[in-house]
């Protein structure tokens, strides 16, 4: 069974946790209900767009994008919002 994407909102919260609170993979889980191999991966594909904790708010929109680029993101379906 495929895992099911994080939403933008949860990519932002963990990669904020991870680089501005400096918590733990562990923490961010218990924290945002994610796992951990999900949250391990998100500081190595941000270091791999050169991105730099804080984003701009023009980025929320490409978030998505840039770590799900093979996702048709304008299929018109909507993303439930933790």
């Amino acid at each position: 069974m495929p895992t099911s994407r994080l939403t933008t909102r949860k990519i932002r919260k963990t990669l904020r946790l991870r680089m501005e609170a400096g918590l733990s993979c562990q923490q961010i889980s218990d924290s945002t209900k994610t796992s951990i191999g999900a949250i391990q991966k998100r500081p190595n594909k941000a270091d791999s767009f050169n991105l730099q904790w804080p984003f701009a708010a023009e980025l929320d929109g490409e978030l998505a994008q840039l770590f799900y680029p093979q996702a048709n993101l304008s299929s018109g379906t909507t993303c439930v919002v933790d």
